[in-house]
């Protein structure tokens, strides 16, 4: 990704507009919000301006899905139709690559996510976002897998067939064109 965690000021203006017209076209997403409250949110905090543009430039398509009223954080997720091109082939974390022997994929989710300073979704927030639309009709995402799975060199993820949501098992240093993963960001 990018070392300067900060959007030259054309690109921070080019990605609020990205933003605010994705924000306006799917108000079905966030009722009851308003876009000049999340652009002041997002304008007094650079750094998340900069993963949301990650977020869009790998082919997350970011919107708003939910607002905290204790903390005062607007919650993004990516909303593109299947899995960010962008983040597929890669297995699951830093471990499952290392263990790779041969036929190593570029990267992993986990680091991707770190890289990006976002965070993958996990089974409920895919849940979630699934109540939302209907995404990941040919593709698959990798969400948070528990410890207790992991320990046993599995991860967890989750896909739309069938008119359902199914979460499913593999091996975590397994990757395939159409798996990736969806974010998660805090504002």
């Amino acid at each position: 990704m990018k070392n300067n965690r900060n959007l030259h000021a054309e690109r921070q203006e080019e990605l609020l507009q990205l933003l605010r017209q994705r924000f306006e076209k799917n108000m079905d997403r966030h009722q009851d919000l308003q876009w000049v409250a999340v652009e002041e949110r997002l304008l007094a905090a650079p750094e998340k301006l900069w993963s949301l543009d990650a977020m869009e430039q790998t082919g997350g398509e970011p919107d708003v899905v939910g607002y905290d009223s204790q903390s005062g954080e607007y919650l993004f997720f990516d909303c593109s139709a299947e899995s960010p091109k962008g983040r597929r082939s890669i297995c699951y974390d830093r471990t499952a690559l290392e263990a790779r022997k041969a036929h190593k994929p570029a990267n992993s989710a986990m680091d991707m996510a770190e890289e990006m300073g976002v965070e993958m979704l996990t089974e409920q927030q895919y849940r979630l976002l699934q109540q939302l639309g209907e995404f990941d009709l040919k593709t698959s995402s990798w969400v948070i897998t528990p410890e207790a799975i992991r320990k046993h060199g599995g991860a967890i993820f989750c896909d739309r067939r069938y008119g359902h949501v199914f979460t499913y098992h593999n091996g975590a240093d397994s990757y395939y064109g159409a798996r990736g993963f969806r974010a998660a960001l805090r504002v």
